[in-house]
């Protein structure tokens, strides 16, 4: 009989790239959790159910039910400025959420892998290591690392922690952009735009950061690792490469720092990770963001 796998956050960017990837491989029975109905384009061969997260009865009901032997949590509140203006919601849905998962994962022997962030850094220096000293600068980062110190300190809990750096992709039905869209668009309706280039990061195609999530489920491979693309750069660059990709004209784009955009949550300045552990204990292999804005284009078309 193969192992089972219990997915929440499966409507969104990650989630479908997951979705995808455990149906392909055919190694794991899956069930995908989102919060109401199903909104992923295919339907088939893995089971859907409805989870509110925040309800702690409700997440054990249906981990109870299911058995999985892994639970991949991908579900999260990601937009910074709307955490830092409706931080009951965000701790609800990143801090109370993730301590209901692991509490049920713990009651029910499955291993956690738990998606986390590099907003849980001052942005000081970069890129950084899994041992780096967290401390975050937005509310966002701050209900996030209470989550993993949730997960560390669960008793009786097997864990990984997956962090991630802002990321990029193409998915069904979803409502937010990411930077090659919007540069794209931008650009084509002859928009000027300014993009900073004193925030550096290392930018990752939700692919690779599923294959990651992947990887450490399969191998059930314990501790925390950072997944994300291998390129550090800062979105100025990121936004010249796509104008370099499509062919489009650069006059619209006009550099500026970041003390120029007014947001309510600060953001760390250099995050970006350091990818060695994952690329040698996992066999994580990332695309380049030249070959990242090449498979967005490919899935653009189709």
């Amino acid at each position: 009989m193969k192992a089972k796998i219990l997915l929440t956050g499966a409507n969104g960017l990650l989630g479908q790239k997951l979705v995808e990837l455990i149906v392909l491989n055919n190694k794991y029975t899956l069930v995908a959790t989102g919060r109401g109905k199903n909104r992923l384009p295919k339907k088939e061969n893995y089971e859907y159910e409805s989870l509110d997260i925040t309800n702690p009865n409700d997440v054990e009901f249906i981990i109870q039910k299911h058995k999985p032997n892994i639970v991949i949590h991908a579900a999260a509140m990601t937009n910074v400025d709307a955490c830092e203006l409706q931080k009951e919601e965000a701790w609800l849905q990143n801090t109370i959420a993730t301590k209901n998962i692991a509490q049920s994962c713990a009651n029910n022997n499955a291993f956690l892998v738990h998606l986390s962030t590099d907003f849980i850094f001052d942005g000081k220096q970069g890129p950084l290591a899994e041992d780096a000293k967290p401390y975050p600068v937005s509310f966002y980062g701050y209900t996030k690392l209470v989550a993993e110190e949730i997960i560390q300190n669960m008793p009786n809990l097997k864990w990984s922690i997956a962090r991630t750096v802002l990321v990029y992709g193409i998915a069904y039905d979803m409502s937010r952009t990411n930077i090659i869209l919007w540069v794209k668009k931008s650009l084509e309706d002859k928009k000027i735009i300014k993009v900073v280039d004193d925030q550096w990061r290392t930018p990752t195609l939700a692919e690779d950061l599923a294959q990651g999530c992947y990887l450490i489920a399969d191998q059930k491979a314990e501790g925390i690792f950072n997944i994300s693309g291998k390129d550090f750069l800062n979105p100025y660059q990121m936004a010249m490469k796509v104008v370099y990709f499509f062919k489009l004209d650069a006059s619209f784009i006009t550099k500026a720092d970041s003390s120029t955009f007014s947001q309510p949550a600060l953001r760390p300045a250099k995050t970006g990770f350091i990818i060695d552990k994952a690329v040698k204990v996992l066999g994580y292999n990332p695309h380049s963001f030249d070959q990242g804005i090449e498979i967005v284009a490919h899935q653009m078309l189709s």
